[in-house]
């Protein structure tokens, strides 16, 4: 009987020993940095593109006019020029603008491309420009526009519609990586009907009155190096909103996706919200959702 015992604690043993060792819970992803980083390539191209939109949509430039020199609403301290259907934007070696950001060098907008010629404002169907850059930077993040069109692709009894197709290289201040960004995007001026911002084609559209939308794809690789694609689902920025107070030119994306996925590792959503003005979004990877202040 004794022995039986013994034998049976033994074969218990056996098993126990044979047991497979329980799998280890996976860490929780929360990387949430190249998430932010498209989130800035995001508003840099952005803000390039509305700028563009601003400075062409006057031949002789003096909606722009601030204390006598030409300026952007969004960079008052900037000098705008027009020579041959080519429009400079000068921020100099630094220029503090109402959205509180910091920007040196130039951008160039050539519209020369445009069909029929007479289409020469931005609001105009066949608006064609072509946008290039030299030494431009925002906030210490340096752009190089390799190169980035906008094209009007608006029809008859219908919201203002613009093509955007992009490549472009941010350096992340203090050499922390490159971003390579490249996207083909519609853009919907959603307002359209409301006359306080869009009058007609013979009246330059009111920006500071304009909500607009984001569609399409992006790609590229991250700062980390890492190859990564992107989808924009009806990003909505409002130029009525601005919830920085200090900042009055600065307008986040109020509602809309974004939906980004970095090499090999789970999709981020980026939810910027329903429209409410401010500053508020969330990230969600993996099911778990943290939520994120936007720049």
């Amino acid at each position: 009987m004794f022995a039986l015992m013994v034998l049976g604690m033994l074969l218990t043993v056996s098993c126990r020993k044979n047991d497979p060792e329980p799998e280890p819970e996976p860490e929780p992803d929360t990387e949430q940095t190249t998430a932010m980083d498209n989130n800035i390539s995001e508003l840099i191209a952005g803000d390039i593109e509305s700028m563009g939109s601003q400075a062409s949509e006057n031949g002789g430039l003096s909606t722009y006019k601030t204390t006598g020199s030409a300026a952007l609403s969004m960079a008052p301290c900037a000098t705008v020029s027009l020579n041959n259907k080519i429009v400079t934007v000068d921020f100099g070696a630094g220029c503090l603008g109402l959205d509180g950001r910091i920007r040196t060098g130039k951008l160039f907008f050539d519209y020369s491309a445009s069909s029929p010629n007479t289409a020469v404002y931005y609001r105009n169907p066949g608006f064609a420009a072509s946008v290039t850059s030299q030494n431009y930077s925002v906030d210490g993040y340096q752009v190089n526009i390799l190169n980035k069109s906008i094209r009007n692709t608006s029809q008859a009894n219908a919201n203002l519609t613009w093509s955007i197709t992009a490549n472009i290289q941010i350096t992340k201040p203090g050499n922390a990586g490159t971003i390579t960004w490249s996207c083909n995007r519609t853009k919907e001026l959603v307002n359209t009907s409301d006359t306080s911002c869009y009058k007609g084609q013979s009246v330059a559209i009111n920006w500071q009155r304009a909500i607009v939308k984001l569609n399409g794809s992006s790609s590229g690789t991250n700062a980390k190096n890492e190859s990564f694609t992107a989808t924009a689902s009806n990003l909505v920025r409002d130029f009525n909103c601005a919830p920085d107070q200090a900042k009055p030119k600065r307008h986040p994306f109020i509602s809309g996706t974004l939906n980004y996925t970095p090499g090999q590792r789970p999709a981020r959503l980026i939810n910027y919200g329903s429209g409410t003005c401010d500053q508020n979004a969330t990230i969600t990877v993996n099911g778990v959702t943290y939520n994120i202040t936007l720049p």
